[in-house]
């Protein structure tokens, strides 16, 4: 199979839009849990302390929060459609990709230094862009003719 055709599969998997999450953004990530035969939404609120692979369909972010006074980091694909919704909250000033050390630190330091941003505006959904759009539809014309 040649890699062309993995990536289209791959892009049909992705979401039409995503919210631009970075790391040292605190983030509210709403996600369907199956109990039995049920689906109920939780809301995970924490920290991102890193995000992967960003522009694929296998994106992820993990998210870090203290729950009575335990650390706990956990890992959600954003193209999964078992997460609903994706809000940021706050957004920090921070100058690396993965904020591990994070983990060893607690209270006061443990705390990012807030920027100022624009949350409506950040948490409209991004659509993909029209450039890529009108790009597929050529490769299809050209696989056809052969």
């Amino acid at each position: 199979m040649s890699f062309s055709i993995l990536q289209k599969i791959g892009d049909a998997q992705k979401k039409a839009a995503v919210v631009d999450v970075r790391s040292g953004d605190t983030v509210k990530v709403t996600q369907k849990i199956k109990e039995g035969e049920k689906f109920r939404s939780q809301v995970f609120e924490g920290v991102v302390v890193r995000v992967d692979r960003k522009e694929s369909h296998t994106a992820r972010i993990v998210v870090r929060k203290i729950a009575s006074g335990v650390g706990v980091e956990k890992s959600f694909l954003i193209h999964s459609p078992l997460v609903e919704k994706i809000e940021v909250v706050r957004r920090a000033k921070v100058r690396r990709n993965n904020l591990s050390y994070l983990r060893e630190r607690s209270g006061k330091s443990a705390r990012l230094m807030g920027k100022d941003f624009d949350r409506a505006a950040v948490n409209t959904l991004e659509e993909p862009k029209a450039e890529e759009a009108t790009e597929a539809p050529a490769e299809e014309v050209k696989e056809e003719a052969k």
